[in-house]
């Protein structure tokens, strides 16, 4: 008999247990508001499953999947299916309500930007020269096809996460439909409904700013949260930092953003939409948060 490692793990915490694994490089746990240890797996199992075949369809760093095909289809129509054509619509509506700042053709600028840290930054020649690979406005779809012209890629690194944590808390809710179940994909999170015993989940919401540490404590009891930042990926370089988040238009960083900003909205996916828009604002950002009603944090 072969002993089969699962690709998930399973922890008691007292009122509640907590499923865990990695996906979409980032770590993914699942928190669920039971002591049901066979629902927790049943859950868990479930959320790996639907996170990796979102994951294994749209990821742009395979080369056997949809994405690669689209990418790699030089003006050629590729066929679609609805979930996909859904994506694309969702990302339609991101780059008409950001004035073209939100594009998922942005992501060829990866080719120059490597956000590790270091203080290698692109020469101007060099991000100028992809400038005429972007603008989502020449890419042309259908609900059956999608049609890129010769250089350009598609990047849903900006909503995927989000994506996923919706579709899988979604799925939660059908098998345990009673029971709170908390989704959070390296800080992208969604809440099923309020737990039994307490109103709420709480959840920490880190201050880059503050080098001792420093927590926000949010209590949420249903609904989405998802934080847009520079913590982990940046460029310094005579003490400028460069943030990860790019202008489209220009090919550079947006200057003077936050640090760090975190929204809650209904869903993962508006959450994480807010908080990028925000984000490209730059020093704007908290003014057009304020514009949308709804609960944020900013740190600067």
């Amino acid at each position: 008999m072969h002993n089969t490692k699962l690709p998930f793990t399973i922890e008691k915490r007292g009122d509640h247990i907590c499923g865990r694994f990695s996906a979409m490089a980032s770590p993914c746990e699942i928190l669920v508001d039971s002591t049901d240890t066979n629902l927790a797996k049943k859950l868990t199992k479930m959320a790996y499953t639907e996170t990796k075949r979102i994951e294994n369809k749209y990821s742009r760093y395979q080369n056997n999947n949809l994405m690669f095909q689209i990418n790699q289809s030089n003006n050629r129509p590729v066929a679609i299916d609805a979930e996909t054509a859904k994506l694309l619509t969702f990302a339609d509506t991101c780059y008409q309500i950001s004035d073209g700042l939100f594009d998922i053709t942005s992501g060829v600028l990866r080719k120059v930007w490597k956000f590790d840290g270091s203080d290698n930054l692109p020469k101007q020649e060099q991000v100028t020269a992809l400038l005429p690979f972007l603008g989502w406005q020449r890419v042309k779809y259908t609900s059956e096809s999608i049609t890129l012209p010769v250089g350009f890629e598609l990047d849903f690194g900006g909503i995927g996460k989000e994506y996923a944590v919706d579709c899988v808390a979604k799925t939660c809710q059908k098998i345990a439909a009673q029971v709170s179940v908390l989704v959070n994909f390296g800080g992208d999170i969604q809440v099923t409904q309020a737990r039994k015993d307490h109103p709420y989940w709480q959840v920490g919401i880190e201050d880059p700013s503050n080098t001792s540490g420093g927590i926000a404590m949010v209590n949420i009891a249903s609904g989405g949260l998802a934080t847009s930042g520079d913590a982990n990926r940046y460029l310094l370089k005579n003490g400028v930092r460069y943030g990860h988040v790019l202008n489209p238009k220009t090919g550079y960083p947006i200057q003077q953003a936050p640090r760090s900003v975190t929204v809650a909205a209904q869903q993962c996916i508006q959450s994480g939409l807010l908080a990028t828009l925000a984000l490209l604002q730059g020093q704007n950002a908290e003014h057009f948060l304020q514009q949308q009603n709804c609960k944020h944090w900013c740190f600067w």
